[in-house]
């Protein structure tokens, strides 16, 4: 049996945000205006959605979680600064509070084009915003080890990052309304197990085979091998609000690989369960966040979701320090006491008696928060 490689556990992000119009608060449509002028205002890769009124930023592959940290705050700052340049803003939740998915305009490229001739009015709801985590595992048959293990895990890292409790004007009365909406997709959710490297790369020429997908980046599972890159990409993430959440998301991925690994050296590893199991508890995550109960399905008990969240973070404590990353994952603690984006969006709407334009002021603000601009 071949020995693996142990994983670099480097470490990326990238955010997907809402293009605000300041003065309505709404949505705009704007994205093909930033691409064409950007080069003039910030040396950043602005990549466009299937929606104009959506743009993507990733960082660079980063060595540690202060690396990370850095790049972040210029990522945020870079478009930030870009936006307010064209009097506009930027906000990060996994849904706009009020604007309408039917009032969006379609990027003009055509291979949105051609997604939105696939999708139709799927495609055309996707008015969603999410965060991408990713940890870099070199060896094949260790990432998917991993993402055997991990899916274990996607309710509770999905419950910290919920911030979608809004759609179309209308308390849903979910925490993650954009994991639902996103549902609506192929191949998306949880992934089967995969026995090896090899399964799931017949999986995927199975799937190229028939004509179903051109490659494997059309697999928008929560948990996947990114399939040009080395890395295991964690996707179930709503975009998250500010940067301490995403830095404290990222820094309990990364030190969850360490752990699998450290398991791995010792020829241990962590228990599977079935994925409709698992999915009980993706569907409390969604709608509760943090404040529900999720079920230790090894216990086969029910528990807060707060408990099992600490539970995992004991469970990592011992490889933290070693990754340099307490300062960051210590946020966690702050999201479990006073509540995650969507939580504090709920709070804004009830203090304000129901005036969803006061929840986007408050992204617009929360989002901007400890960014480093361009010079």
């Amino acid at each position: 049996m071949a020995i693996m490689k142990p994983p670099s556990l480097t470490i990326g992000i990238e955010e997907e945000y809402q293009i605000i119009d300041p003065e309505t608060r709404e949505l705009k449509s704007y994205i093909t205006q930033l691409l064409n002028e950007k080069g003039m205002i910030i040396d950043r890769e602005v990549k466009p959605e299937l929606l104009q009124s959506q743009v993507e930023l990733g960082t660079k592959v980063c060595a540690n979680i202060d690396e990370l940290h850095d790049e972040l705050a210029r990522q945020r700052g870079a478009i930030v600064y870009l936006a307010e340049q064209k009097g506009l803003a930027i906000a990060s939740a996994g849904t706009h509070p009020f604007s309408h998915w039917k009032e969006q305009e379609v990027t003009p490229k055509e291979r949105y084009m051609g997604s939105m001739k696939e999708l139709g009015d799927v495609g055309q709801r996707l008015l969603i915003f999410g965060m991408h985590v990713h940890i870099g595992i070199e060896d094949r048959e260790f990432a998917i080890d991993c993402m055997n293990v991990t899916r274990y895990l996607i309710p509770h890292v999905l419950a910290l990052s919920t911030s979608s409790p809004f759609w179309n004007g209308r308390k849903t009365g979910l925490k993650s309304y954009r994991s639902v909406v996103f549902s609506d997709l192929p191949r998306t959710g949880l992934p089967d197990y995969f026995r090896d490297w090899s399964a799931f790369q017949r999986f995927v020429q199975r799937l190229v085979n028939t004509g179903c997908i051109p490659d494997g980046s059309k697999i928008w599972w929560d948990v996947r091998p990114h399939f040009l890159y080395p890395t295991l990409e964690f996707r179930m993430c709503d975009a998250v609000t500010t940067i301490d959440e995403a830095l404290a998301i990222a820094a309990l991925l990364q030190a969850v690989i360490a752990w699998l690994w450290d398991l791995r050296q010792n020829n241990m590893t962590f228990r599977l369960y079935r994925r409709d199991l698992i999915d009980e508890n993706r569907w409390r995550a969604i709608r509760y966040g943090i404040d529900g109960r999720m079920i230790d399905w090894g216990k086969e008990e029910e528990f807060p979701a707060r408990w099992l969240i600490r539970e995992l973070l004991r469970l990592v404590d011992p490889y933290v320090n070693q990754l340099g990353s307490r300062k960051y994952i210590e946020h966690i603690y702050t999201i479990l006491e006073h509540g995650t984006s969507a939580d504090r969006q709920l709070r804004v709407y009830e203090e304000s008696g129901g005036d969803l334009k006061a929840v986007v002021d408050h992204l617009i603000e929360e989002t901007k928060r400890g960014v480093i601009y361009p010079d």
